[in-house]
């Protein structure tokens, strides 16, 4: 039964950043959760997600993470994902370009007790730069 409860979970925290109801991720992810790979600006537990997806759906008001593909056991969800969104506020120091991106990603989750406890996952952020025409530095 614990599977479940983790892919519920686990939508849920999708559905949260989806629809930028972000207090919602404090429901389905424990305090004391170890992010193997947390962006620049994140900061320990629920908040730093919530504050990481904040700046994300600021920067990319209509901002959506769509999963692709999804294998689940009974302490982990691991799933491929799209996110997109269309550049209308300040991202990475880069002002708004009004441009719109899609990249892929990948995400592994453990779940103790149907919150999310351990992290691990990639982002293709310099797909996202790239397609909002940032020139990379050399």
């Amino acid at each position: 039964m614990s599977k479940d409860k983790n892919v519920k979970a686990q939508e849920k925290f999708g559905e949260a950043v989806n629809t930028g109801k972000l207090e919602m991720i404090r429901d389905v992810v424990s305090e004391k959760v170890k992010d193997h790979d947390p962006a620049d600006i994140q900061g320990p537990g629920a908040q730093g997600f919530i504050d990481f997806f904040s700046m994300m759906r600021t920067a990319f008001p209509d901002f959506s993470a769509e999963v692709d593909h999804m294998v689940t056991d009974e302490n982990n969800v691991s799933f491929a994902y799209t996110v997109s969104g269309t550049h209308k506020g300040e991202f990475m120091g880069v002002s708004p370009t009004g441009k719109q991106f899609s990249v892929r990603g990948m995400q592994i989750g453990r779940f103790e007790d149907g919150k999310l406890v351990e992290r691990w996952g990639a982002t293709n952020e310099l797909g996202i730069l790239q397609q909002l025409g940032v020139k990379p530095v050399k």
